[in-house]
């Protein structure tokens, strides 16, 4: 097993002076090719920012993250841009669809700027929503499709690059309780194909059904190895 997410020793501070913020202070961790893991913790724990580091959004004050093996740490943005196009899938709260371009369009996008024929555009961005079961929907615009629906679509678009991490920054927030199931049935189901999974949430039942919980309080990782039936007592402790 390869280790697709390594992180040594990260800080992140924002401002200077007294206005200096210190969101994350030496977070070492790992991720394993395969895993589908959570990351957890309270507002202003660091949770969010760490995501936007292991998604190549944001850039560590100091500290090395090695993504696939790879050292992105210090990257100019375009070299950042290239990284996230071509190794890294996202899926957020908000579904980010555009809204004159059918599902397929919208699926077909990210290959439109990696360069790829416009074939093999098309049959990957099918075979992507038929995985999340909208091969029915494929010429609906995001207003003619439910909450539940335009979230599929854009877990399609963001698997139909074949990234080495899908990274899924709080996807059921929109979403009621039954829906919500249905979309993390889909990252279950993407993760027993062999594609890493690595989810920010607040929600407890949302993290239970990932296999590792990654525990976050003010900037540090106070526990990054937590089974999800331990999470009801540490939820009782805080």
């Amino acid at each position: 097993m390869s280790t697709i997410v390594r992180l040594e020793d990260i800080y992140k501070i924002y401002g200077s002076g007294e206005t200096e913020v210190q969101a994350l202070a030496g977070v070492n961790l790992t991720v394993e090719s395969g895993e589908f893991c959570s990351i957890m913790g309270a507002s202003g724990s660091g949770k969010s920012t760490m995501m936007n580091i292991i998604g190549c959004l944001d850039k560590p004050t100091s500290g090395r993250y090695y993504l696939d093996n790879v050292d992105v740490s210090n990257l100019d943005d375009k070299a950042l841009a290239h990284v996230r196009n071509r190794k890294l899938g996202f899926v957020f709260q908000q579904f980010h669809l555009l809204p004159q371009l059918s599902a397929l369009e919208n699926v077909m996008l990210p290959l439109v700027y990696a360069n790829v024929a416009e074939r093999e555009r098309r049959d990957r961005a099918v075979e992507a929503l038929t995985q999340v079961g909208l091969a029915h929907r494929l010429h609906n615009r995001p207003n003619q499709l439910s909450g539940g629906q335009q979230q599929r679509v854009a877990i399609a678009r963001a698997i139909v690059g074949h990234p080495v991490l899908l990274l899924a920054d709080e996807p059921t927030g929109a979403l009621d309780s039954r829906t919500t199931t249905e979309i993390l049935n889909i990252f279950a189901e993407l993760n027993t194909t062999g594609m890493t999974v690595v989810m920010v949430t607040h929600e407890p039942d949302v993290a239970r059904f990932t296999r590792r919980i990654i525990w976050f309080k003010d900037g540090r990782v106070m526990n990054q190895n937590l089974a999800p039936e331990e999470l009801g007592h540490l939820m009782t402790a805080a």
